[in-house]
């Protein structure tokens, strides 16, 4: 399970550490930066799977991404005593993104590239360090792997062996250490980070294809647009919690049941049964709000559960009515994954924190940076980057 998060110049966080529980809800108001809290946790998972170099490219390159404000805001500015200003910088610029578990932690630092006129892909950011160490916070006597620039090193015994001085900087030590022998730590965490499951953008619109037939084959888990929404609650049925899933039905829509169709020719269709009707109504026939729950419940109820599961806004198109149900859902699936929520949903979030373990952070804006609600300088979790922001 993860125990913190931290974020260094990422848009409009500055800087901040983030406590997690096993249930954790992010809310706030409009630009606060929830989007920005959810879209770094998706860059360093990106890491371990097809690189952030492209990612970080999609949003602008790094000098968009990057905090726009000052690096340090006095005491006269916070008075008002003296415009917002910046002035000469005490350190580099760089993002630096970073978690930490209950086995093993993982950070990185990223830079603008120092090929200069070199390359035509100057532009691209670099990693400037890349840290794995054991325990709760990085530590140089906890430091099982450190990377600086072209250089990997493995901590042996008190000595340091070098595993590579020439790794390419745009790319990740899990591009090439993780199938190493003589380094485990780094492909247990390269996999661990794979297992993280995202769902921000169920489609539910009339073309979505989850309202139509589709060939299926066992899912054990759900597509993040939920393309595959009938073979997965079908594999549900059969290898899962199917008593589970028709209970999380009967909760949001009383006398409702689901069904899975196999005998057309186009592959399985998901059929919704309902109180009072004479037939069942296709997926093309239901509105947003029950697709989504309907997918939502797939995707939660997962017969392989992940470590960590993260939902953004799963409350869209739906009804505030079933956020009680929707909140009995995620809290169910908790017991199993780590979860996160992000969500605009005051119901939702109340919902949640009925589990005395929900973790509800709320996000602020101070000066235009993005903070935690009532935290203060000793609330923060143990935090210390490899790099000292250097």
């Amino acid at each position: 399970m993860l125990t913190a998060l931290a974020i260094d110049n990422y848009r409009s966080i500055q800087s901040l550490v983030m406590p997690l529980t096993r249930l954790n809800v992010i809310s706030g108001a409009n630009g606060s930066g929830k989007s920005n809290l959810y879209r770094a946790l998706r860059l360093l998972a990106a890491t371990a799977n097809d690189g952030i170099i492209g990612p970080i490219a999609r949003e602008g390159g790094l000098g968009s991404v990057l905090w726009a404000g000052p690096e340090t805001i006095s005491e006269r500015m916070r008075r008002g005593e003296v415009p917002i200003q910046g002035g000469p910088r005490q350190k580099r610029e760089r993002m630096r993104l970073g978690f930490s578990s209950d086995t093993f932690g993982y950070a990185i630092c990223m830079g603008m590239s120092s090929a200069g006129g070199v390359s035509m892909f100057g532009a691209d950011p670099e990693f400037k360090h890349e840290s794995i160490w054991a325990g709760d916070f990085l530590r140089p006597a906890n430091t099982l792997v450190d990377r600086q620039g072209g250089v990997v090193r493995r901590k042996a015994g008190r000595e340091w062996d070098i595993l590579t001085s020439s790794l390419p900087r745009f790319e990740s030590l899990f591009s090439h250490i993780a199938n190493d022998n003589s380094c485990p730590e780094v492909f247990t965490v390269r996999e661990r980070i794979r297992n993280w499951r995202f769902y921000d953008h169920f489609r539910t619109d009339a073309d979505a294809p989850a309202r139509w037939p589709q060939i299926g084959t066992r899912t054990v888990a759900l597509h993040h647009d939920g393309r595959d929404l009938a073979a997965a609650w079908q594999t549900i049925r059969e290898i899962g919690d199917h008593e589970a899933l028709a209970q999380t039905v009967a909760d949001a829509f009383p006398g409702a049941s689901v069904t899975i169709d196999g005998t057309g020719r186009g592959g399985l269709m998901l059929e919704f049964n309902q109180h009072g009707l004479l037939r069942p109504l296709s997926a093309a026939e239901l509105s947003d709000g029950t697709l989504r729950f309907l997918l939502l419940s797939a995707a939660l109820l997962t017969p392989r559960p992940p470590e960590l599961m993260v939902l953004n806004e799963p409350e869209a198109s739906l009804h505030p009515d079933l956020m009680p149900a929707l909140g009995r859902l995620i809290r169910r699936a908790s017991q199993r994954s780590q979860l996160w929520v992000v969500s605009h949903s005051q119901r939702l979030a109340a919902a949640l924190e009925e589990d005395p373990d929900c973790n509800s952070i709320q996000l602020e804006k101070s000066f235009s940076a993005t903070t935690i609600l009532g935290q203060h300088a000793l609330d923060r979790p143990a935090w210390r980057w490899a790099d000292n922001g250097n």
